[in-house]
């Protein structure tokens, strides 16, 4: 099954266009040059201002690529891929086990409403669908035993799932982590003005002009008006109904762990900032199953974030 199915790419783009190669007018007398593929199963750029543009995007892309390989859902040889098969994996990489420390603290935060083990319950409702069927509510209670952040083992040299057959999916998170990762790996190279995005966008500095980067938000419904500016800060969006399970577009992707059901309290899409685009990205997954009481209280527990 292609990524692009797993979670519809939200068309978020700069406003300056698609962020392609253009001819900006720059104080520093660079253009702007970007690199575009796709990383994490989304559109993906990488947009700076450098004499040794090429060089930097080079290696920046490189190390997408490595952080692909550890959490790529549909790379056979992924660190999760290998999870998922195996129930365990020795010796994680620093990085998966650090994206699975911030997967605690949201999941607790949420009261456990942001959940990555629901990729059993995910699996559940594309096989049923795709035989053109619901699943059938004692399968979707008889998956729910194999779901939940309790049922993950967490160690330096080792994660583990407590139950058989379950299963855990990062991509309510991930595209934001690797995000901040490429981030930090220009921050430490001394980059600034840096506009990064890998489904889920970080800016390092601002625009090379010196003003915020621009960033417009499809919202499910149409392009929002309002362009959110970014600078030293990240922007994540999440949509319920942004892909289907079912022919006739009514069984969105995103599941409540609390009762295996598509979630219900949101059809349009949730847009967090924050200045880290991982937490941004997890809090706007989880905000897809809340009402506004619920995603005001949760957002107070994390001072940089705010819904946009």
């Amino acid at each position: 099954m292609p990524e692009f199915s797993r979670r519809r790419f939200l068309t978020i783009f700069a406003a300056a266009g698609t962020l392609a190669t253009v001819p900006f007018t720059l104080k520093a007398q660079e253009q702007i040059r970007t690199w575009k593929g796709v990383a994490m199963g989304a559109a993906a750029s990488i947009s700076l201002s450098h004499p040794n543009a090429d060089n930097i995007l080079s290696r920046a892309t490189r190390e997408l690529e490595r952080l692909e390989n550890i959490f790529s859902l549909y790379r056979e040889h992924s660190t999760l891929a290998q999870l998922n098969r195996d129930g365990v994996i020795d010796a994680p990489p620093f990085e998966f086990l650090e994206c699975l420390g911030l997967c605690g603290i949201i999941n607790r935060a949420s009261g456990g409403l942001f959940d990555p083990t629901v990729q059993s319950l995910w699996r559940l409702y594309a096989q049923s669908h795709s035989q053109g069927c619901p699943p059938e509510n004692e399968s979707i209670r008889e998956t729910l035993f194999r779901t939940g952040w309790d049922k993950v083992a967490i160690n330096q040299g080792r994660v583990s799932f407590k139950r058989p057959n379950m299963a855990m999916t990062l991509n309510g998170i991930a595209q934001g982590y690797v995000a901040d990762r490429i981030a930090k790996l220009l921050r430490h190279d001394g980059l600034n003005n840096v506009l990064i995005n890998t489904g889920e966008f970080a800016a390092l500095g601002g625009h090379p002009e010196g003003k915020d980067w621009p960033v417009s938000i499809d919202t499910g419904l149409g392009i929002r008006k309002e362009k959110v500016m970014l600078r030293d800060n990240a922007l994540a969006t999440s949509l319920p109904n942004g892909t289907f399970f079912d022919q006739a577009g009514l069984v969105g992707h995103i599941l409540d762990p609390r009762t295996g059901l598509p979630a219900q309290a949101r059809t349009t899409s949730v847009s967090v900032t924050a200045t880290s685009a991982a937490a941004a990205d997890g809090l706007s997954t989880a905000i897809c199953l809340m009402n506004k009481g619920e995603a005001d209280k949760l957002l107070t527990q994390f001072p940089s974030a705010r819904m946009v």
